[in-house]
């Protein structure tokens, strides 16, 4: 697979305090990649930093390189299954009774496969979605039917899709490519220009 996309992370709020080789060359060029790695191991720190490099901000605590091709940095999405869950967040709906007596009633899981099947798939074509922890409160067969929506976005909208998970129907599937954080385990090889593993480019 050509390596035609890649962040490569020269500061980070949690690599830069474990023991991490820097840089982190996180390569963009697969379709649906996915995060992998124990509680407090960089996931979610991760997303955010590639939400910063896709829409171009610098951050405090966020040092980075980017070469992402002509991905448009309007079609961005960042998705956190905990903090944007909609349940939360039902004055949004003040408008739209019916979904609003939805979300109400509605189940955790529910709401999550509600978000894949109705909302996701009326993004833009084109657009990278970041998404943390989307397994949450879905049973193992409702984990590989998003398995099967993630697979359809990416088919049919050129979706570029990174996901945070623990979930192994997730991470052993033969469409994904794994990153795990926990070995800093990168499935390519990473080319001589991109530094010497083990040293900092930042000086």
């Amino acid at each position: 697979m050509p390596f035609e996309r890649h962040l490569k992370i020269l500061a980070h709020p949690v690599f830069t305090g474990l023991n991490f080789h820097m840089p982190m060359v996180v390569d963009l060029s697969y379709p649906l990649v996915m995060l992998k790695g124990e509680n407090g191991s960089g996931k979610s720190t991760l997303l955010h930093s590639l939400h910063y490099a896709f829409k171009g901000e610098q951050v405090e605590g966020y040092v980075y390189k980017a070469e992402l091709g002509d991905i448009d940095s309007e079609n961005i999405y960042l998705f956190d299954a905990e903090q944007h869950n909609p349940r939360n967040q039902l004055h949004l709906f003040d408008d739209q009774p019916e979904m609003k007596e939805f979300l109400q009633q509605a189940s955790h899981g529910q709401v999550m496969l509600t978000m894949f099947k109705d909302s996701f798939p009326k993004l833009p074509d084109n657009s990278v979605l970041l998404l943390d922890e989307p397994e949450m409160a879905l049973s193992q067969s409702n984990q590989r039917r998003i398995l099967k929506m993630l697979m359809e976005l990416v088919d049919q909208k050129n979706f570029r899709i990174i996901t945070a998970t623990h979930s192994p129907i997730l991470l052993e599937a033969k469409e994904t490519y794994v990153i795990d954080l926990d070995r800093h385990v990168n499935k390519n090889v990473i080319p001589q220009d991109m530094g010497v593993e083990g040293h900092s480019t930042l000086h």
